[in-house]
């Protein structure tokens, strides 16, 4: 059997993008996904190695946010829609923190799942 060589992949070279930002009350996920919604890019709190608590904070999420914009500007990312999806508290951390590094963001939706009526209720508790 010959020894087939694998190509080198490409740098895929983006204009638009949408960012997916989820905050949780304990943790931080940031997708980068393509209009389409190939999934290019992601980043969350433990893999900067937070633990814990620091996981959820405003702070991480500003450094999550720089992180993954540093690398949208390398694609070439020019003009990005933010999804807020999460009650947490770093949502708009992120936000700032993209704007900051340059990449000029046209839209931001807040995508929070909203029961309509919600599950049934438990039955009464007998004592």
């Amino acid at each position: 059997m010959a020894y087939k060589k694998k190509s080198k992949k490409t740098k895929r070279q983006l204009d638009s993008a949408i960012v997916h930002v989820k905050s949780t009350f304990n943790n931080t996920l940031v997708t980068v996904s393509t209009m389409d919604g190939d999934v290019v890019l992601s980043g969350s709190a433990g893999a900067l190695g937070y633990k814990g608590s620091r996981k959820s904070t405003p702070f991480v999420a500003t450094q999550i946010g720089v992180k993954v914009a540093k690398e949208m500007v390398d694609m070439g990312v020019k003009s990005v829609e933010v999804n807020l999806q999460g009650p947490g508290s770093a949502r708009d951390s992120v936000v700032r923190a993209v704007m900051g590094q340059g990449v000029n963001v046209s839209v931001i939706r807040d995508v929070t799942p909203l029961p309509h009526n919600g599950c049934r209720p438990p039955k009464k508790r007998r004592v």
